[in-house]
């Protein structure tokens, strides 16, 4: 069973940089996807951004060329770190952000995230805060 931790957030001001990241074990497939989506009040879920075991990446246009999403081999245990850096972050950026993963798949033919229902595993929110 895929276990997410997430970790980051915080506040900022207007322009600053954040990053959250996404502690993913449990892994038995070698294919996976994993995504990073926020929620705000009233709103639904946002895809963000996306990346697959064979490093392919897909972000949604409202962060396009703002969020950046990598992974890479955690140091101490057999477990990923899925990490979304945000950039030049405004106060529309404030949200719930989530991590989610979903295992047998990819991001193959997927030009944007993938929506949340075809994720299985979730991680809890970490509260990202922009003010002006």
């Amino acid at each position: 069973q895929v276990q997410l931790e997430t970790s980051g957030g915080g506040s900022v001001q207007a322009g600053g940089s954040l990053e959250v990241s996404c502690l993913a074990s449990g892994f038995t497939s070698k294919y996976y996807r994993v995504g990073w989506f926020r929620k705000t009040q009233g709103q639904d879920l946002e895809g963000v951004a996306a990346i697959d075991s064979e490093g392919r990446t897909a972000y949604a246009g409202s962060v396009a060329g703002q969020f950046t999403i990598t992974k890479a081999n955690a140091a101490s245990r057999p477990a990923l770190i899925i990490t979304l850096q945000m950039n030049n972050l405004q106060p529309d950026d404030t949200a719930m952000y989530l991590c989610a993963a979903e295992q047998s798949t990819s991001l193959l033919n997927w030009d944007e995230p993938p929506p949340s229902p075809l994720y299985s595993a979730w991680g809890q929110g970490i509260q990202v805060t922009v003010s002006s």
